[in-house]
């Protein structure tokens, strides 16, 4: 007897030992991994600073620069941007200047507080999760190109990120009065895209179930930060004279007719995007391996709880969008990076070697996956040109232009609006993009935008007006054409004066 509880004592000791040297070498290779991919980050982040504004950004850097100068928002601006996206291009204007490299620096910005966000929100997980987490979401900014500088889903991951991290060290930690900041982080993040609300509902319903006694106290404290964040927005809105207006294009065009545009198959969403099929199946990979973890182990809690809201709150605000655009994707990676993230310090702490093989592999998958789509959107001709094009728009009409002078460009984001912004002028209409004109023609609503727009060209004639061949929806110059009102203005007072790849310049004629 005493024989065979030796062998087994001395089996059970052997058995220990090869598991200890199977997760120091598994740890070995995952921080070599870590390494390896913070490298590339680094690398990708510091190629990252000669890029130019591109896309969506010189609009949200105009909208913010004709605001700066005294013009209200949706009254005398119609744009579907709701009011914090404004107020954090007004923050980037003010901080870093109007020089693609202060764009960058701002873009960086927003990722290290975001990063550091996830960081505290994932810290309780661990070291590797807290880090692993960040690094992921870092990665894939960067490896999105210079189209994702600044875009409005990416500026929203900051409040999201330390949101949750408020939600999550409130509840861990008994410390009520932190989700009074959860709810200013919430409720700002709703007034940058407005399906944020899709996950404050999701945290409300978790305080709900979680706190027991205490949940009508914990949902007036994130309320309350709501409100209080709510409540700035749109008194800034009021000051600056635009809170009707906004409310009248909200129910009068955002929800009715702009909501619907541009809605395709859930397939066709995320067939385009580069390596996004592969991409997206590592990270689901690694979000499965982490709860099967997780569940393993009995320690799915509210913290995951959380995680796994944020992730169908990602999937809900792409896919409820409809319109299939990457950077709609950011909340969902950075929930996905959090979650996925989440059990590496228990798989390499206690984890099976299949499952610690397992993550080394997905890990170094996605790094290497994140590397070549970084280097494929590094310089990516399609932007490159649009950044020619807005250069060689503003550098012919410049030594036309006198003071006072105005411009009307008929664009969307092909380098029309860039123009303007490099030129430091302004429109004679409160018309930023014309996709607007051509969708739902019949509708009174549309009918009476055209009215307006035709009215402020006969009424304030610009000095120029620049046609782009490629808008949103309606691509070409036919669609002029087809327009007789707006025809008739141009072939009345204006002259063909140029035309370069994807622009038309029409100049104001001396005897109009």
């Amino acid at each position: 007897m005493g024989d065979s509880l030796r062998v087994i004592s001395r089996f059970g000791v052997r058995e220990a030992w090869a598991g200890s040297v199977r997760t120091v070498w598994s740890t070995r290779l995952f921080v070599a991994a870590l390494s390896g991919t913070a490298v590339l980050t680094g690398i990708l982040t510091a190629r990252s600073l000669s890029w130019p504004m591109a896309h969506d950004a010189p609009l949200m850097h105009y909208l913010a620069w004709l605001i700066r100068h005294g013009v209200v928002p949706y009254r005398e601006i119609f744009d579907m941007n709701l009011p914090g996206t404004y107020l954090l291009h007004l923050l980037a204007l003010g901080l870093f200047g109007p020089s693609d490299f202060g764009l960058r620096l701002f873009d960086l910005s927003v990722l290290a507080l975001t990063s550091i966000g996830m960081i505290v929100a994932a810290r309780s997980f661990g070291r590797w999760a807290s880090l692993s987490a960040a690094l992921i979401f870092w990665l894939y900014h960067v490896a999105g190109g210079a189209w994702q500088t600044g875009q409005r889903d990416f500026l929203l991951t900051l409040f999201l990120a330390w949101g949750t991290a408020l939600v999550i060290l409130a509840i861990s930690g008994g410390k009520n009065r932190l989700l009074v900041g959860a709810g200013l982080c919430l409720g700002f993040a709703v007034w940058i895209k407005p399906h944020g609300i899709v996950f404050l509902l999701a945290t409300m319903l978790l305080l709900f179930v979680r706190r027991g006694d205490g949940a009508l106290r914990s949902l007036g404290l994130l309320l309350g930060g709501t409100f209080l964040s709510t409540a700035g927005i749109l008194g800034w809105l009021a000051g600056a004279g635009g809170l009707g207006a906004f409310f009248e294009l909200a129910s009068g065009y955002l929800l009715p007719l702009y909501s619907p545009l541009g809605r395709g198959a859930m397939g066709e969403m995320l067939r385009w995007h580069s390596y996004g099929g592969v991409l997206w199946a590592t990270l689901a990979l690694l979000i499965g391996l982490s709860v099967y973890q997780v569940l393993r182990d009995g320690a799915f809690d509210h913290r995951h709880a959380l995680l796994a809201f944020g992730l169908l709150y990602g999937l809900v605000h792409f896919f409820g969008q409809g319109k299939g655009w990457e950077y709609h994707l950011t909340p969902l990676a950075l929930f996905a990076s959090l979650l996925g993230a989440s059990a590496l310090d228990r798989i390499f702490l206690q984890g099976s070697q299949s499952v610690q093989t397992a993550a080394v592999g997905l890990f170094v998958l996605l790094s290497a996956v994140l590397g070549m789509k970084g280097a494929e959107a590094f310089d990516a001709p399609w932007y490159v040109a649009k950044r020619q094009r807005a250069i060689e728009v503003a550098e012919t009409l410049k030594s036309h232009l006198r003071p006072g002078d105005t411009v009307q460009v008929m664009d969307t984001t092909d380098g029309g609006i860039h123009a303007l912004f490099l030129l430091g002028v302004r429109q004679p209409t409160r018309f930023l993009y014309d996709f607007h004109f051509y969708h739902d023609v019949e509708h009174p609503t549309i009918q009476s935008l055209r009215r307006e727009f035709v009215e402020g060209l006969r009424g304030r004639p610009p000095a120029f007006i620049v046609l782009f061949e490629e808008t949103w929806l309606h691509p070409g110059y036919d669609r002029v054409r087809a327009w007789p009102a707006l025809r008739d203005v141009i072939a009345g007072a204006y002259i063909l004066d140029r035309e370069g790849a994807g622009y038309r310049i029409y100049a104001k004629r001396t005897d109009s």
